[in-house]
């Protein structure tokens, strides 16, 4: 626990954290407004002309659970990129500012300064979450009022506000694993971005493309992408056409678990000078 408060207190005494804040305030603003313009959209039935392919999962994604589901995630997307980026400057920054040295040398047992790490930024990403969530309930609920659809906490709502705490923590893990990876700060931090990015729109556009020409089956390969696996954990409830929330859950889960033990394994043995 003592190594944990360590790590806390090293990014508590930065601008780490507030700097990421005032980035993703913005970005969770206009997320809120695109899903209010959706939510206005399916609960009036003015979507326009729906494809027969996808008539179902317009159904579904119309149902008030579903509505209520993504507004009390609002900024899942971006919110989970500042986690992935607190995660690799948890890391990074030890070795920009040369503090590294001093952390093992207080702590020899470079295992244990890893998953102090881990945990530390694990508990920011919860957090974040918190905060996000608190906010996004409040707001939410307002908007769901102005659409006419009600505030709605049924079951499917609560599992997707809990899953959504998993991703935040999940990605803290694959954050801190990228920097022990990749030492460079810059470097880190714009792989990072570019990985998160460019693999969610890359991944939607060649999805999109082949499940045109070899038909919706191909959907399923989404689960491969670890930001759009986050993003399926958070449906109310399972949209046709698209994997079920859990095996989201479960590919993210796989993805954590592999950065978080060759993280470890890495920086027990990396020369460090």
């Amino acid at each position: 626990m003592n190594l944990v408060r360590a790590e806390l207190l090293k990014i508590r005494t930065t601008s780490t954290w507030w700097l990421l804040a005032l980035i993703y305030l913005p970005l969770w603003g206009l997320a809120l407004f695109f899903n209010y313009l959706q939510a206005d959209a399916l609960a009036s039935g003015n979507v326009g002309e729906v494809p027969e392919n996808q008539a179902d999962a317009v159904a579904a994604a119309s149902l008030p659970d579903n509505l209520a589901a993504n507004l009390y995630t609002n900024g899942q997307f971006f919110g989970l990129l500042m986690v992935l980026l607190l995660g690799v400057l948890v890391v990074t920054n030890e070795f920009f500012h040369q503090t590294v040295t001093t952390t093992f040398l207080t702590t020899p047992h470079r295992s244990a300064v890893m998953v102090a790490k881990l945990v530390a930024t694990a508990i920011l990403g919860l957090i974040f979450w918190l905060v996000t969530t608190g906010a996004n309930l409040l707001v939410g609920s307002a908007v769901l009022e102005a659409v006419g659809v009600g505030a709605r906490f049924g079951g499917p709502v609560w599992e997707a506000i809990a899953l959504n705490a998993l991703a935040y923590v999940l990605w803290a893990i694959l954050g801190v694993g990228l920097g022990v990876l990749i030492r460079s700060q810059i470097g880190a931090t714009v792989t990072g971005i570019l990985l998160y990015l460019g693999g969610a729109i890359g991944a939607v556009i060649v999805i999109s493309t082949l499940a045109a020409r070899f038909g919706d089956w191909i959907n399923n390969i989404q689960l491969l992408v670890p930001s759009l696996a986050s993003s399926l954990m958070v449906t109310g409830a399972d949209i046709p056409g698209n994997p079920p929330r859990w095996a989201g859950a479960a590919v993210l889960i796989g993805y954590a678990v592999v950065a978080g033990v060759v993280g470890t394994l890495t920086l027990r043995r990396r020369d460090i000078s």
